[in-house]
């Protein structure tokens, strides 16, 4: 079975990287065809070449290195480090031979197609299943257990949270946003026992995040049955989907992880009362050995989550919402991580945790769950891009500002140290980051 379940991780994993790669030089290469470039080579995964065809000037192939690709463009000094172009003047077809504008559009267009497939996946997510949204006032206060991050951070039960970073909302999930959590001061603004206060969380919360999603954190589902298991002891005693558990042993309910602490640390029979239809009803139920009764947590629709249908219009402006809500809060994240506020080891992940990740979200909400981190990964692999490091993206965009404001190019051996150094870089970037992924996997 783990062998399966690896096999699996694997294929999904690569699976993610080929469209976000393929996606990437998809840009480059139509850029430059529009520009009269010639594409030598476009690959995705890395070489030795194991697969492809050649059509016209160009050959399209599968690398055996799934870990990224490349277009090569004819006159370019790039990762393949081929200075034979240079011995020769520059010709037409070539990348060096054409204005600066036009080179900038080609370097960056592997990034925008990024954004943009990300922009599409949300878009396309939000027209076919619709958008489902918890109203803040729909939350009566949250449960904070002895010992959790929420009670380690300040929280308290009943807490009622009102606004993060002095924004009040109006549903619930933005409380949870990506872009409020790496923002430099977290704060909540809470009512507690009548009083209004502003609860500032420490910058470590996103190390302790790697654990436990703060979105699940939040223990705000009460305590309604979803469903009970067939022959289990609640179906056995009479439960029902849809009832609500007002008292165990005596003691009063009001949460649902209440629910379920209370039933694991009791012993013997349980004695229960739940509202049905208005009604109380008394019943009592003899757990599990395990302490567990067989019966499944609501839905964020029992919690009092709205759902919407969203039109063509509706559903391309939650996309583009999306798409800079992610933004904002990766690049948050990436600067706290360089400031020094946050772990760079607990919060960097490399392929393992990535794959892992990838494989987390399609088994709990299978191909929406395989889309939405898709989109995440597509929006952070432009990001990355971006970055002005030699080798990158965002070191040839550099080298490209630096002649457009001295009207002077950099010369070919600044280019090839830059980007030696570049790669350099980037091969003990991923060093570290499988490093740190064996170590977490021990």
């Amino acid at each position: 079975m783990e062998l399966i379940e690896i096999t699996q991780t694997i294929l999904i994993f690569i699976g993610a990287l080929m469209i976000l790669v393929f996606i990437h030089e998809l840009g480059h290469f139509l850029a430059a065809k529009i520009f009269g470039m010639r594409v030598e080579r476009f690959s995705v995964g890395f070489p030795p070449r194991i697969w492809g065809f050649k059509r016209g000037e160009t050959d399209y192939c599968l690398g055996a290195t799934p870990l990224g690709g490349y277009v090569k463009i004819s006159g370019m000094v790039d990762e393949s480090m081929d200075t034979e172009h240079l011995a020769v003047e520059p010709q037409p077809w070539e990348y060096r031979s054409k204005p600066i504008w036009q080179r900038m559009v080609v370097i960056s267009a592997g990034v925008i197609f990024n954004m943009i497939l990300a922009f599409f996946i949300y878009m396309g997510m939000n027209w076919s299943q619709g958008k489902l949204s918890l109203p803040i006032e729909q939350v009566a206060g949250i449960y904070v257990p002895e010992g959790s991050l929420l009670e380690k951070v300040g929280f308290k039960t009943d807490d009622v949270i009102l606004g993060v970073n002095e924004n009040y909302v109006d549903a619930f999930e933005e409380l949870v946003a990506i872009s409020e959590l790496t923002s430099s001061n977290l704060s909540y603004q809470v009512v507690r026992g009548g009083m209004t206060m502003d609860l500032y969380i420490p910058s470590t919360i996103l190390d302790s995040l790697q654990e436990q999603s703060f979105l699940h954190a939040i223990n705000i589902y009460p305590p309604i049955i979803s469903s009970t298991a067939l022959g289990s002891p609640a179906e056995n005693a009479g439960l029902q989907a849809g009832d609500r558990f007002l008292e165990i042993n005596g003691e009063v309910v009001d949460y649902w992880l209440e629910l379920t602490q209370i039933i694991r640390n009791s012993e013997g029979i349980l004695d229960i009362v739940v509202e049905r239809a208005g009604q109380r009803l008394t019943m009592s139920i003899e757990p599990y050995e395990n302490r567990t009764i067989g019966i499944a947590a609501p839905s964020l629709a029992q919690a009092g989550a709205i759902f919407t249908r969203l039109n063509f219009v509706e559903s391309i402006q939650e996309g583009w919402d999306q798409v800079g809500e992610q933004t904002i809060g990766i690049i948050g994240g990436f600067s706290r991580m360089f400031s020094g506020d946050i772990s760079v080891r607990q919060n960097l992940g490399g392929p393992i945790a990535i794959a892992s990740l990838t494989k987390q979200a399609t088994d709990q909400a299978g191909w929406i769950g395989f889309w939405e981190i898709t989109a995440l990964l597509s929006i952070t692999l432009a990001i990355m891009n971006i970055l002005p490091i030699p080798a990158l993206d965002g070191g040839h965009l550099v080298f490209l500002i630096y002649e457009g404001i001295t009207r002077r190019e950099p010369t070919d051996k600044i280019k090839i140290a830059a980007q030696n150094i570049g790669f350099l870089l980037l091969v003990s970037l991923m060093v570290f980051v499988i490093f740190n992924d064996v170590l977490r996997l021990f």
